[in-house]
């Protein structure tokens, strides 16, 4: 049986979830810079860097918990988008990282396809799910820890508990191991501040996609120039 998701009062207003979804364009812009620009010169813009994820993946998981969701399509929806802007943003990736892993939009894309995997009835969906997880975590940008910390900002954001809240603390812990720091786990705090307070900001669907392949482009652009 499929289990819907609870209207709870764990939200976060609209204006407020765009104001996290800049602030992490503006984390990952400034943690791009100084890896490929600046060297990696800047323990703090790398350190600032590592929230950018968690705060990207909590966003989405936000709209992919919202009642109504899957019957909507919102899942095929975002992974069409995810899908189109991650190809845009592969031949920059490519230049400054490689072929692998892949980019932060793949793994936004697999973390979709997972959590509208495991929404659907039947065991057939479930274990796809589970090798969709296993497979997939070896291809895209921070890998399993990645994946861990969507799936538990969804489950959590679907029904709050406290079993849920520590499950996805842990999860957002394994980010560590991927990063070196404790930095992702500060997202959390400013996930649990955006609560607090209603920022009246308007929502810029496309932003978001289209930043990502324009702002690896003129990094990489930059690059060849710098070498040259």
């Amino acid at each position: 049986m499929k289990t819907q998701p609870q209207v709870s009062a764990w939200s976060v207003s609209n204006g407020s979830l765009e104001a996290l979804k800049w602030v992490g364009l503006l984390l990952m812009a400034g943690d791009h810079v100084n890896k490929y620009l600046l060297h990696e010169s800047s323990p703090a813009l790398y350190a600032l860097g590592r929230m950018a994820m968690p705060l990207f993946g909590f966003v989405l998981m936000v709209n992919l918990a919202r009642p109504g969701a899957l019957e909507s399509g919102m899942h095929l929806r975002v992974m069409r988008r995810l899908a189109i802007f991650a190809l845009l943003a592969t031949p920059a990736f490519v230049h400054l990282v490689g072929w692998w892993p892949l980019n932060i939009l793949a793994t936004l894309f697999l973390a979709t396809l997972i959590v509208w995997l495991l929404e659907r009835d039947g065991w057939a969906a479930r274990r796809t799910a589970l090798i969709a997880f296993l497979v997939g975590g070896a291809m895209v940008e921070f890998w399993w820890p990645a994946l861990l910390f969507c799936l538990g900002s969804w489950a959590f954001l679907r029904r709050p508990n406290g079993l849920r809240m520590l499950l996805w603390t842990l999860a957002t812990a394994s980010l560590t191991a991927i990063n070196g720091n404790f930095a992702a786990v500060t997202a959390l705090l400013l996930i649990w501040g955006a609560r607090q307070v209603e920022i009246p900001l308007p929502r810029s669907r496309w932003v978001f996609y289209a930043f990502y392949p324009i702002h690896l482009s003129l990094i990489s652009l930059a690059l060849i120039v710098t070498e040259n």
